[in-house]
């Protein structure tokens, strides 16, 4: 049984690999991008429209509407980032159903690339939203002393963003095969739905998440205008 699609390794030359975590990735992203062509290459502003697009449309919106729920804020400079993260975790999650296929997401390599991108995210949309300055000030608030601290806690629950979604990932995928193995004639449709059910609530808390850690990013512009407001 391997724990972690990184040790399922395809091809290897010297220090260059490709193992199972790069290439169940590059089918969820081409999957991801045929499906996006395929829909909006037609796109309708009338009454009459595909149920593709329909599809999509509800799916925007319902993501929209999170993140303006979630963050307090304006949801359509989010959108693009909060939605690209959902749907790659969710499709990832999803079709750990298909024979075969190992999520990309069982592994850590993953999970910390995507938590990188929310740590790079966090200060980008902070420095656009308050200013350079109004943004850095957030690190030496309530003093200069909890410089450290705060630094410690950005990088604390990046970290604790990764591990959580490997770690779900990963036991779920144990727990299947270790029940399918005891029972193959009576778990097989069981762990499929239960699969769907949390892959869709990893992708969702993932997504939320770095909603709420980006959100805290740009607390210093809006507490820059209450205090305007004030004087």
């Amino acid at each position: 049984m391997h724990i972690t699609p990184d040790s399922i390794v395809y091809w290897q030359s010297g220090m260059a690999s490709l193992n199972a975590t790069i290439v169940y990735t590059w089918i969820v992203m081409a999957l991801l991008t045929l499906i996006s062509w395929l829909v909006t290459r037609s796109l309708s502003t009338g009454p009459q429209m595909s149920r593709w697009q329909n599809f999509l449309e509800v799916l925007v919106t319902a993501i929209r509407d999170q993140i303006r729920d979630v963050g307090q804020q304006k949801a359509r400079q989010y959108l693009p980032f909060i939605g690209t993260l959902f749907l790659f975790v969710a499709t990832s999650n999803l079709l750990s159903i298909v024979p075969g296929f190992r999520p990309p997401t069982g592994s850590l390599s993953t999970t910390t690339a995507l938590a990188i991108c929310v740590f790079i995210a966090v200060p980008l949309y902070g420095i656009a939203d308050s200013g350079f300055k109004a943004y850095l000030k957030n690190y030496i608030r309530p003093s200069v002393f909890m410089l450290p601290f705060n630094v410690m806690g950005e990088l604390s629950r990046t970290i604790a963003l990764a591990v959580r979604l490997f770690g779900n990932i990963m036991s779920g995928s144990m727990l299947s095969a270790i029940l399918l193995a005891l029972a193959p004639l009576f778990f097989p449709i069981l762990m499929q739905l239960l699969g769907l059910l949390t892959g869709l609530i990893q992708a969702y808390i993932f997504s939320i998440l770095a909603m709420v850690y980006i959100a805290s990013g740009t607390r210093a512009h809006e507490e820059l205008e209450s205090r305007r407001e004030e004087n």
